[in-house]
């Protein structure tokens, strides 16, 4: 297609301007991008995908693209294969793990395929590869039938484009759940306007009589794809308007009914040709010739010719046949008998190799009734695929191997297993569908255990209710313990994790009784990790070097089933294993992959990397609209941490808004508690001191470690700092006495640096610059750079008090920290300071060659006055969203508040 033929798309300005921006950006050096096309069927999505490729194509882009298939949808990695195969050649300079990785998914290599992020990291290393001659286009068709691993794939890479002169353009039905939590711009493709569609209809009927086109205009409704086929479903009358037309239908029937009118007209052989087609999903060249030498023998250049005739497929430019749209393919199944898809089904089974999925899918959809030993083959494709992380597709042939089972007592315990593989693969609502459909019959007891656990999987992440956790999993771990039981592939250890998670999060007693009853029967890093979480102040010192010791004695086997707990032991105590997360996101799934995220937006904020805020808000999103509610709800409880961190109370107000009335209803107190404290700690950053050791104390008393509280470090150093500011000395004493009691210092470089700090604010003043000196020597100790600015900040005041210069060089490198992290309060308290000392205060100047280009447009609107709303609905973002962008803004910048962005972008 030229860019002059693509340019006759009528009504598509706004689309094509979008999709315009996002190339240019590519070619131009801003970085990649990815658009999301959403719209019904007919609506124009692949007309703009084809009106993207040429202008990308002229423009000197590269285009590799895929689209998703119905039939495929169960299929790992098959959307993935359409778009990296043609740029397999250079997987030679991947690194072996990788090129193993990518060659094993896509095919190339024996054995199963691996998860989807380990095929993510190798994709993306392929696709920068790629990306080094010339900028690259991939597009994304009929996403909704995309396959769930690469999908996952998918939104791995839309995550990692932005440095990459790379484009992702995707399409999908507005019902479309594969591109669920990517960030991408999504863009709805609206009905053209009657204007819009009168000159669309009369371009290719001119002839169409007045009151036939304005009933065709009545029926399609906008819908570019209805204005060009119902016509051609008219006969002479009804052109004329002699005769109305045919009685209402729902326009997406109307279509189908069109195609199938057309199929009529073709011979059997060409109908058998597109049934299979159809139900064979993508295909190559090689399959499409196939199929056509078996059905129409020589006669297979005529058949061919034939259906490329009637318009509904043709071969591409690979020599695949392909359909002209996905309804034509709805068409084609729909016009078919039971039998001949049944016969079809099996001639594509007959085609394929024993041990691949595919023909043990035909196999299952030609199946007449139960089969027990196809169901026993599917349930051992499924379990082997979900073993390497391939949960979602192995739920999906579970699923398949129930429908065929005869034994009802067969079919829930292979319905059950496909709920917990559907929830581990990220696929909560179906997980969810699946626990509702076993709740329809008794489930046998020898699953109950099972069942209990894909109960408690929804509900903690898809419901955010605990309840079941305390009422299920304690009689679930009876069963699983018992001498002899069947272990489900490990369940106990995981039940026990659950059951720790809820705990944890709401402090009830009943998951209390129900760990320690159980804890002889679990594996040591479970019992690190009960350790870690159940009473820090007494049971957690060591943890780090333990599980530094446990991690590395794991396989790789292990260790992926052992992932929650430990990334769960290791967020207990703050510990920031880099090495350990890189591992991680190369094995799993979501579920997996979401924990992670957390850990890092909690780690973010620890370690003073405060620009990556917006990361917590859109990671909330994309937890929402994949179904991870209760993820999505610790998101925003820690971007909760940066708003009080910067001292931003209205910012955190709204958060509270939206995450208390579910934390409260969940009883969890792990999100209640925390933004208590937060309260509290941004009340210190605008000098309310007695608000804030009010707040502290309801939660931790001066002198007191309190069991219920395992994250008790964080207010152990904002007590002390608001007794020392409202005098309170004896409270701040005893509070640090007794974290020197506890063995505060040896439960982690973290604990050990808040209680030096807490002691070097509470110490007398001869004691002050020796206590001073030894919290800033804890090993590690700059790596907690907003508790570390604080204490160099107190640290300041006091010396500034006792009128010694070298106050000056500690608040000034307090009010650099400040800045860059963005917390103005702060940093204008130690300009006040600085002032008092006697020192002119400098902003440490930043620049907009720092700021990303979005960033720099958000930069720019605020600047002209525009507000965050305001900006939000010029950028398709959100306010909260733009909000965080600001506050990534600032610093970088140089600037504490938003009056002064006019006059930093002025400067520059």
């Amino acid at each position: 297609m030229s860019r002059e033929a693509a340019v006759e798309l009528v009504g598509r300005q706004q689309e094509m301007d979008v999709l315009s921006r996002a190339l240019g950006d590519a070619r131009g050096g801003a970085g990649g991008s990815a658009v999301l096309l959403r719209g019904d069927a007919g609506i124009g999505k692949t007309a703009l995908l084809e009106w993207t490729e040429a202008r990308a194509r002229e423009d000197g882009f590269a285009v590799v693209k895929a689209v998703g298939v119905e039939a495929e949808a169960g299929l790992a990695f098959g959307a993935l294969h359409q778009v990296l195969g043609p740029l397999l050649e250079r997987s030679r300079t991947l690194a072996p793990r990788q090129r193993e990785a990518l060659e094993s998914a896509l095919g190339r290599r024996a054995g199963l395929s691996p998860s989807g992020f380990m095929v993510g990291a190798a994709a993306l290393a392929l696709l920068e590869e790629a990306a080094r001659d010339r900028c690259l286009l991939v597009l994304l068709d009929d996403l909704q039938w995309v396959d769930s691993s690469s999908a996952g794939v998918f939104g791995f890479l839309h995550r990692r484009i932005a440095e990459l002169p790379l484009v992702i353009v995707s399409a999908t039905r507005p019902d479309g759940s594969a591109a669920e939590g990517w960030p991408a711009r999504a863009v709805d493709v609206p009905p053209l306007d009657r204007e819009e569609a009168g000159r669309l209809l009369r371009q290719g009927f001119p002839g169409l009589a007045s009151k036939t086109a304005d009933q065709v205009l009545e029926v399609a409704t906008g819908n570019p794809l209805a204005l060009v086929e119902l016509p051609r479903q008219l006969d002479e009358k009804q052109l004329k308007g002699v005769v109305p037309l045919p009685e209402q239908l729902p326009l997406g029937q109307r279509l189908e009914g069109a195609f199938a009118r057309r199929l009529g007209s073709l011979s059997a052989r060409a109908g058998q040709v597109l049934l299979l087609t159809a139900l064979g999903g993508v295909t190559s060249p090689r399959s499409t010739g196939t199929w056509l030498r078996a059905v129409a023998g020589e006669d297979a250049e005529e058949v061919l010719a034939r259906i490329e005739a009637s318009g509904l497929a043709r071969l591409d430019s690979a020599g695949r046949l392909v359909f002209r749209h996905p309804l034509v393919r709805s068409a084609v199944v729909a016009a078919a008998s039971a039998a001949e898809r049944r016969a079809a089904h099996l001639m594509l089974a007959s085609g394929t190799e024993g041990d691949d999925a595919r023909r043990l899918l035909h196999e299952a959809s030609a199946a007449q009734g139960t089969d027990e030993d196809l169901a026993a083959r599917l349930q051992e494709a499924g379990t082997r695929i979900a073993r390497r992380g391939g949960d979602a597709e192995g739920a999906l042939l579970l699923e398949r191997s129930a429908t065929l089972s005869p034994d009802p007592a067969a079919r829930a315990r292979r319905l059950t297993w496909a709920a917990v593989m559907a929830a581990r693969g990220g696929r909560l609502s179906y997980a969810g569908q699946l626990v509702e459909e076993l709740r329809q019959a008794p489930v046998p007891a020898d699953i109950s255990a099972l069942f209990a656990y894909a109960v408690v999987y929804v509900d903690q992440s898809h419901r955010v209710d605990f309840e079941s956790s305390f009422t299920l999993l304690p009689q679930a771990l009876e069963a699983l313990t018992e001498p002899g039981a069947e272990s489900f592939g490990g369940l106990a250890e995981q039940a026990y994790f659950k059951l720790l998670l809820a705990t944890t999060y709401t402090d009830d007693p009943r998951g209390r009784r129900a760990l320690e009853q159980h804890l002889g029967s679990v594996s040591p890093l479970a019992r690190l990790c009960h350790r870690a979480w159940s009473d820090p102040p007494r049971t957690a010192h060591g943890v780090p070097d333990e599980l530094r010791a446990v991690a590395a004695s794991l396989t790789e086997e292990q260790e992926a089933g052992s992932a929650w707990l430990l990334l769960w032991t290791e967020s207990a105590v703050d510990a920031d294993d880099g090495d350990l997360w890189r591992r991680f996101t190369a094995l799993h799934a979501y579920a997996t992959q979401g924990s992670i995220a957390k850990a890092r937006c909690y780690q973010d904020y620890l370690h003073g990397r405060w620009e990556a805020a917006p990361t917590c808000l859109l990671e909330a999103e994309s937890a929402d609209e994949l179904g991870y509610h209760t993820n999505a709800l610790l998101f925003r409880h820690y971007y909760a941490h940066f708003l009080a961190g910067r001292g931003d109370e209205e910012g955190l107000r709204e958060m509270e808004r939206v995450v208390v009335p579910v934390a409260r209803r969940a009883r969890m107190r792990f999100v209640t508690d925390h933004l208590a404290h937060l309260r509290g700690l941004a009340a210190l950053a605008h000098g309310r001191y007695e608000e804030a050791y009010a707040a502290v104390v309801e939660l931790t008393p001066p002198g007191v470690l309190p069991r219920g509280l395992p994250w008790f470090h964080m207010p152990f150093f904002d007590l002390v700092y608001a007794a020392v500011h409202t005098g309170r000395w004896v409270e701040a004493r005893a509070h640090v006495a007794a974290g020197r009691a506890a063995r505060m210092a040896d439960i982690s470089t973290h604990h050990a640096f808040l209680l030096a700090a807490a002691a070097a604010l509470a110490a007398p003043d001869e004691e002050a610059d020796a206590c001073y000196r030894a919290a800033c020597a804890v090993p590690g100790a700059e790596r907690w750079v907003f508790d570390l600015a604080r204490l160099r900040l107190a640290h300041g005041e006091r010396l500034r008090r006792q009128h010694r210069a070298e106050a000056r060089d500690v608040l000034h490198t307090a009010h650099h920290a400040f800045l860059r992290l963005g917390a103005g309060p702060w940093a204008e308290r130690c300009e006040r300071e600085l002032r008092a000392a006697g020192r002119l205060v400098t902003m440490a100047a930043g620049g907009t060659e720092q700021l990303t280009a979005q960033e720099l447009r958000i930069a720019r609107l605020a600047a002209s006055g525009l507000t965050n709303k305001e900006i939000g609905h010029r950028l398709h973002l959100s306010p909260r969203t733009v909000s965080a962008y600001l506050y990534k803004i600032f610093p970088k910048l140089g600037i504490t508040s938003r009056a002064a962005l006019a006059q930093a972008l002025k400067e520059e």
